[in-house]
């Protein structure tokens, strides 16, 4: 049989683990691996720290920074930061914390060492040809925190109306390839500056590089309301529109449980592209509600709308109703070498409880003025609109 990419990538992170642990494997598994890839000596939540590394990231006052630093220096890591110190956000005064510019001043970066290299806030693709230059001396290890946006599916799957029942997408599907007439300088969209991204770091790190492929990352922190919406409408209570088949697919990943594994997954030097979102079974939308409205404070009744009524009414998914794209591959995608490779994720209850509680704390022009979810009115009009075409 032909060895698969996957089948590369596996290889390389038993080599990469190895040396780093002594010899014991941290690889990821593959499907039929399951429990034994993980036992081998992938790292897992409940794992000492090994001996302290020096940890730069690329970040860290985001969204998915401060909780990676503050776990990274509770496991007894020394930690840097690279940003352009314009963040209101206050890191432990144990961090290092060097300020320039990922387009233009990289000169604090310069004649220092770091055991590994985590790439959080990219943006752009040139970013990565600049930090990979820069630091590809400097450290062994680069874990970057790519999307699974990279993945090419459009045309894939069956269109709105087809539930997904098992994974079309894993780590070895098609990614986005450069465009006809595309050349290197070129702006380049979201999903494809992930791909172009990952390869400079493949290219940089030959196996030296870690991938990781989140889905959407949700919980307390999250400025953008692409999940909270759905903890804060629950909890609002009354009538609540619900999209779409209550058995499509969705997964997200908990912002905590990302960034903890990706520091346990630099302490173990565990190489290899993982898709990283959750949790390791399949997740319907109505089971996802359901979670989600365990925490809700006031009672409320799920209406379902078909897919194809919200459509006439110019509901979009995703921005209207978040964390909902029917029959799109990338809300089904295989995860099983991120769990064998330590991935573990906490009760969507518990997601949903700390991102209320956050969400209260925040000021009320941004409360009020959400990036994603559909308002009450609008939302009331749709109801309305379903509720008459019934008769």
């Amino acid at each position: 049989m032909t060895p698969t990419r996957r089948d590369f990538l596996r290889t390389t992170g038993m080599i990469g683990a190895g040396l780093a642990l002594g010899g014991s494997s941290a690889c990821s598994g593959d499907a039929d691996a399951g429990a034994e890839g993980a036992a081998a000596g992938a790292p897992a939540a409940d794992t000492p720290p090994p001996a302290p590394k020096r940890i730069l990231i690329l970040g860290g006052t985001g969204f998915i920074g401060p909780h990676m630093v503050e776990y990274a220096l509770a496991r007894g890591h020394e930690v840097t930061t690279f940003t352009r110190g314009r963040s209101a956000t206050e890191l432990p005064p144990a961090v290092e914390q060097l300020i320039g510019d990922r387009n233009d001043d990289h000169t604090a970066l310069e004649g220092r060492r770091w055991d590994v290299v985590l790439d959080n806030n990219t943006q752009d693709y040139r970013w990565v040809q600049t930090s990979t230059g820069l630091l590809a001396d400097a450290t062994e290890h680069y874990v970057f925190v790519s999307s699974i946006s990279v993945y090419a599916t459009q045309g894939v799957g069956g269109g709105p109306e087809q539930v997904i029942l098992e994974p079309m997408v894993d780590e070895d599907f098609q990614r986005i390839p450069r465009p006809e007439g595309w050349t290197d300088g070129d702006d380049a969209p979201y999903g494809l500056m992930k791909t172009l991204s990952e390869d400079i770091v493949h290219a940089a790190f030959p196996g030296r590089a870690t991938i990781v492929r989140p889905g959407l990352i949700v919980g307390p922190g999250d400025p953008t309301d692409r999940f909270t919406y759905w903890p804060v409408r629950l909890d609002e209570g009354g009538e609540v529109l619900a999209p779409g088949n209550p058995e499509h697919a969705t997964q997200v990943i908990d912002q905590r449980d990302l960034t903890e594994w990706i520091v346990r997954l630099a302490e173990s030097r565990t190489m290899g592209d993982f898709n990283a979102t959750g949790p390791a079974e399949r997740r319907s939308m109505a089971q996802m509600l359901d979670e989600v409205g365990s925490v809700a404070s006031n009672p409320y009744e799920l209406t379902w709308v078909p897919e194809s009524f919200l459509a006439e009414q110019g509901v979009r998914p995703w921005v209207d109703l978040p964390a909902w794209i029917p029959g799109d591959p990338t809300m089904f995608v295989d995860v099983r070498d991120a769990v064998a490779a330590g991935l573990t994720f906490r009760p969507l209850a518990t997601t949903s409880r700390d991102t209320l509680a956050w969400d209260r704390t925040r000021p009320a022009e941004e409360r009020e003025n959400r990036q994603f979810g559909m308002s009450r009115e609008r939302e009331r009009q749709a109801l309305d609109a379903w509720h008459a075409a019934q008769g």
